[in-house]
């Protein structure tokens, strides 16, 4: 039996949620596992029902869990409130915080099925896209102190700080997975101007030359990562880099796919505990409509089952599912191209023939 937390959030959130929900009962089935699904409130449905984006139920529930299975959270009813009290501020930092989430995975993998979605063009990527980001998570400018505004709000700071343990442990995750794919890193910083940026480069470079001589080590400016990403994405494999590098680089891959409706990502600590959450936002101007694509939650329950659970085969038949279907020409509004033969779907039906492929 695998206790899972499940917090559907916001806006498509719910929607999608009961897709992934789908797809791991049948999982269950084929592979004679149990799984026990909890619900709980987070986000703006908290702020509503409890007062406070992350409830207290909600954080103990999570914690009597092995794995968070995460929606999304926000949206224009709750962006006027105090920064702190805002559900996305309220809500992932405090968790990834509290359980000490550090490694962000964030695989952008373009689907041959899907090259003609991409805002690239075909040429860059002939055979499609497949990179993983290792995002530190618990670090950087997003939990340095101080972090303040002054009181008569004509100055704000907010600080930027690490540590070599922490460079060290999401770097070594990095060259790990980099065994396992193409053997190439890329480590992105500032170094010309960051003094955290010089340390994370000398960090990186000592644990290479010690450990991981036998993975490709590229160091690479932000800015100059941001112009390749889109000037030639098939370079880069397994990219390492900083909190806030990450989260602007990582969502600049993901539109090259096409649709942030098709990528998930894993937050692990240092025992394999994951909270898994796919990459785009809750959509409140298509809530409730059901035409969002689920594809992202479904594959962030993928991840689920290969990091937390071990259950690689399992995850491995979802995603072929997926790709299966994919070729198929199925499509839901997000990757639908109208005059190429295919044929448009929506949430509830995407889930459901995702079902029938595995």
């Amino acid at each position: 039996m695998h206790k899972i937390a499940v917090l559907p959030g916001d806006g498509i959130g719910p929607e999608v949620m009961k897709q992934a929900i789908k797809v791991l009962g049948k999982i269950s089935e084929k592979y004679n596992t149990k799984f026990e699904f909890s619900f709980a409130d987070v986000g703006g449905i908290a702020i509503d029902n409890h007062g406070t984006p992350l409830p207290e139920s909600t954080l103990k529930l999570c914690e009597a869990s092995e794995a968070i299975l995460f929606g999304s959270v926000g949206g224009p009813k709750w962006e006027n409130l105090p920064p702190a009290q805002q559900p996305e501020r309220g809500a992932l930092l405090p968790l990834r915080k509290h359980f000490g989430l550090f490694a962000n995975l964030r695989p952008v993998k373009i689907f041959k099925a899907l090259i003609d979605s991409s805002s690239l063009k075909n040429s860059l990527i002939p055979d499609g896209l497949d990179i993983v980001f290792f995002r530190e998570l618990t670090g950087g400018i997003y939990f340095g102190q101080p972090k303040e505004i002054s009181e008569d709000r004509q100055s704000a700071r907010d600080t930027m700080l690490y540590t070599v343990p922490e460079v060290e442990r999401i770097a070594r995750q990095a060259f790990e997975a980099a065994r396992m794919r193409g053997k190439k890193v890329t480590s992105v910083d500032k170094a010309n101007v960051l003094m955290t940026s010089v340390l994370w480069r000398e960090t990186v470079t000592r644990l290479h030359k010690e450990e991981y001589s036998d993975v490709e080590l590229a160091h690479m400016y932000v800015d100059n990562a941001a112009m390749q990403l889109v000037r030639y994405p098939s370079q880069f494999d397994v990219i390492v880099t900083e909190n806030m590098f990450g989260d602007i680089l990582s969502d600049e891959a993901a539109m090259l796919t096409g649709s942030l409706g098709m990528l998930p990502s894993a937050s692990l600590n240092e025992d394999g505990f994951g909270l898994y959450e796919p990459i785009g936002g809750t959509a409140p101007d298509i809530a409730g409509q059901n035409i969002a694509n689920p594809i992202a939650q479904i594959m962030s329950a993928a991840l689920m089952l290969r990091y937390s659970f071990k259950m690689d085969d399992a995850a491995s038949n979802i995603e072929k599912a997926i790709e299966t279907l994919l070729s198929e020409g199925i499509r839901t509004r997000d990757i639908y191209i109208d005059g190429q033969g295919q044929k448009l779907v929506n949430t509830d039906e995407i889930g459901d023939l995702i079902v029938s492929r595995i």
